[in-house]
């Protein structure tokens, strides 16, 4: 029994309670399909209790779950006994983030636009421990340095041996910023430059002259599953992280990104903004 189960194995929860109240079954019904006690069926969905991935199949084949991809997408979900890099940092950092890490690792594709700061995939360790340090209420030296860190080992899912597609949209206001001063504003940008040269990263930026634009200038971050029930979006909100799987929501956020991504210059146009903008500093 699990005291804390981590963000993937509380979606894996979450996915098979879904099938269940799809297959119009109660839990009390499924215990008596599966011939196991109710409370079992509310631990394996409240990701308390890790279930093996025959028996996933088992409980999918209950629930009369036609999609194969689905299943097996969910089988690859069941709990894997290696640790995960983020689980050194666990007494350390709010869960929130050992989640997300947790998600990147696993997403088949990443998609993500700013309005007012950098991408964390994209930032460099300077400007990103001075992003921390305007953070309220204040983080002590060593916590800045831990999330700093933190952060910047959350971008090998981009240079890993199969690294993970990722596509960044820009506003040209955040390009402006300078946090921490002119030389790390710079370093910033040339970084940008940079990482926009590798084949799996591309980075778009809206111009100023684009006009208004959708998703009130919140962040967004869209992680693609291994199938597309599997997607998540994760939000920064003044108390954390929030991640949202619902159908509605997902179908929302990938409108906002599409229509972003129609305001935004193509990858040769925005590489010479950025150029420009390193020049005028």
């Amino acid at each position: 029994m699990r005291s804390t189960p981590t963000g993937r194995q509380l979606r894996l929860g979450a996915e098979l309670r879904k099938l269940r109240e799809r297959a119009g079954l109660t839990s009390t019904q499924a215990a008596q399909l599966l011939g196991i006690k109710q409370n079992q069926v509310s631990n394996i969905e409240a990701g308390r209790h890790g279930v093996s991935p025959d028996r996933l199949r088992t409980i999918a084949c209950h629930y009369d779950c036609p999609d194969k991809d689905l299943i097996e997408a969910l089988a690859a979900m069941t709990p894997d006994r290696k640790r995960g890099w983020w689980e050194e940092y666990r007494e350390i950092l709010p869960t929130g983030l050992l989640d997300l890490a947790e998600l990147e690792y696993h997403g088949t594709a990443l998609r993500t636009a700013h309005t007012s700061g950098i991408p964390g995939l994209l930032q460099t360790l300077d400007h990103a421990r001075e992003v921390f340090r305007q953070v309220v209420p204040e983080l002590s030296p060593p916590e800045v340095e831990h999330r700093a860190s933190f952060r910047l080992k959350r971008q090998a899912v981009l240079f890993r041996k199969v690294p993970v597609p990722y596509r960044a949209i820009i506003h040209e206001a955040a390009l402006h910023m300078r946090f921490g001063g002119r030389d790390v504003a710079g370093q910033q940008l040339k970084h940008l430059l940079k990482m926009s040269e590798h084949p799996n990263i591309s980075i778009h930026v809206i111009p100023f002259d684009a006009g208004g634009y959708p998703g009130a200038g919140q962040p967004i971050y869209y992680v693609h599953g291994a199938v597309p029930q599997l997607d998540t979006v994760q939000l920064d909100q003044s108390h954390g992280i929030v991640l949202l799987d619902a159908e509605a929501q997902l179908d929302k956020y990938r409108m906002v990104l599409d229509r972003l991504t129609a305001l935004s210059l193509i990858e040769l146009e925005s590489r010479a903004l950025i150029h420009h903008i390193i020049r005028s500093l």
